[in-house]
């Protein structure tokens, strides 16, 4: 069954998310465990303690990155035409990741701030068995606010995606409203990551109320769903969910993912994965694939299927800006 689209729109995905520089490093379980880290999870850590960990770390590499903006980028190399709002400032770390965000194919005309914050930037530890241990300093980030979301763009945008993380901070959820009510006034729709279980946890209510009543387009992982239904088996949160949102794509790691909308259910297999490097952005790509598989009317599994092949390129590499070309992946699931 094909997805009816609503009117004809000039962006494909519109993304609200924050504007973060990625530097990946690979590190050893037991340095992970000395810092006092907690191993797979997103902690948010002020700027005394990110100079820290980046003392810490081995030989690093920086790349544009921030799980919206991932997302993002991909969608553009898989042919789509998306765009991006998010807030750096004016320094060196602002222009690489503006550079490389429009130079992926991304519209993205925010304004630099000239004072205020550094940019953001992620430090990610990289463990021997692929898992990725995020320690994020905001910066910049923390200034998103509602100034920062033009009608112009969310009007002429076919869904708008936001960004679980944006729900820390008062100014960022305003924008996320504020881009939500601006979307269903012209008939266009919402899609919502719920990013991060712990993230969940502290927004649960705000995030059930916003799912039944304002997403069209629910991702989230099996930890995430799971911790927003306060559910003990995946099988559990997926019979909650599918009677509040219109649809979701669920991911669960090695064993594929579930999309569900009503009582239909599709289960999708893990694609294959050649050599497993790094599963940073494995989410963020998958829903690249499966928002690109929306905009070109495939259906729910088809979308799924894209989803999985695109989140198995990107856990192939270092980092979660695809090296290889995205856009023969649409022939395997066309």
């Amino acid at each position: 069954m094909q997805i009816a689209q609503s009117p004809s729109a000039a962006i494909d995905v519109l993304g609200l998310g924050n504007a973060i520089v990625d530097v990946l490093a690979y590190a050893e379980d037991a340095l992970v465990a000395e810092l006092g880290l907690i191993k797979g999870a997103m902690t948010l850590v002020d700027e005394e303690r990110v100079e820290f960990l980046y003392r810490r770390m081995g030989p690093a590499r920086e790349v544009s990155g921030g799980s919206c903006a991932n997302t993002m980028a991909a969608l553009a190399a898989l042919g789509g035409n998306p765009a991006f709002i998010g807030r750096v400032k004016a320094d060196q770390l602002g222009q690489v990741f503006a550079h490389d965000i429009r130079a992926a194919g991304v519209a993205f005309r925010s304004r630099p701030a000239v004072d205020g914050p550094a940019t953001a930037r992620c430090l990610i530890f990289v463990t021997p068995d692929a898992q990725r241990t995020m320690q994020t300093y905001l910066g910049a980030c923390v200034e998103l606010g509602p100034e920062d979301v033009e009608e112009d763009l969310v009007a002429a945008a076919q869904i708008t995606y936001l960004e679980g993380y944006l729900w820390d901070r008062p100014e960022a959820k305003a924008a996320c409203r504020k881009a939500t009510s601006i979307a269903h006034a012209h008939g266009r729709q919402i899609a919502l990551t719920l990013s991060d279980p712990f993230c969940v946890g502290r927004w649960r209510e705000e995030f059930r109320t916003l799912v039944e009543q304002e997403v069209d387009i629910l991702f989230a992982n099996e930890a995430e769903i799971t911790a927003l239904y306060e559910a003990s088996t995946f099988d559990e949160a997926l019979q909650q969910v599918r009677r509040h949102v219109r649809f979701a794509a669920l991911t669960r790691g090695a064993k594929g993912s579930v999309v569900v909308r009503g009582d239909e259910v599709h289960v999708i297999d893990a694609a294959p994965v050649t050599r497993l490097v790094d599963t940073t952005g494995a989410g963020d790509l998958y829903a690249a694939g499966f928002l690109r598989g929306l905009g070109m009317g495939l259906d729910l599994a088809a979308c799924g299927r894209l989803g999985s092949l695109c989140a198995a390129r990107i856990i192939e590499q270092f980092g979660a800006r695809a090296e290889q070309p995205l856009r023969p992946l649409l022939d395997q699931v066309r």
